[in-house]
């Protein structure tokens, strides 16, 4: 189906999105709000209405990711990550691409179609970083301890002399 064949009202539907992305470590950190500001004035520029974002913070990237920079592969261990979540006509989702993808200095992005519960309840990165990583107290552990050998095993009955099984050759 092309775009002259879409009902009109489906043509200007507004569907949910999330870009989250990658800035460059190498960019000053001054300047990646910057950034942040650049990808959401293009998606209000393609008549995008940004409904929710995080700025990007600096983090440790879990593997090394290489990206062709300036001439050379170029290996990076961190970057600064972001989203934003908008909502956009499906006409206006290419030329978002064209201009995420004209900007340099990102080193990736992934831009997704939400669905309504990933709208309503967004994951928010680095407020998960924060969270501490709560281990058991050794009270607990002990606890847990006394409560299996607690548990009685459960004994197999013993065969009387006549109930032998023959055994079979």
């Amino acid at each position: 189906m092309s775009k002259t064949d879409m009902p009109a009202a489906e043509a200007n539907e507004l569907n949910s999105y999330e870009l989250a992305f990658h800035v460059l470590p190498t960019v000053a950190e001054g300047e990646v709000a910057t950034v942040f500001e650049s990808l959401k004035a293009l998606i209000t520029k393609q008549n995008g209405e940004v409904f929710d974002e995080e700025a990007p913070e600096r983090f440790d990237l879990a593997y090394e990711i290489i990206k062709y920079l300036e001439g050379r592969n170029r290996k990076f261990t961190s970057a600064y990550f972001g989203w934003v979540r908008f909502k956009a006509t499906p006409e206006s989702i290419e030329e978002i691409v064209e201009g995420v993808e004209g900007t340099k200095e990102l080193l990736r992005h992934l831009l997704t179609k939400l669905t309504r519960i990933e709208e309503e309840n967004p994951f928010r990165f680095h407020e998960a970083l924060d969270v501490p990583v709560v281990e058991e107290v050794d009270e607990v552990k002990e606890d847990k301890k006394e409560k299996k050998e607690e548990t009685p095993k459960k004994e197999t009955p013993k065969a009387e002399d006549g109930d032998k099984e023959e055994e079979k050759v």
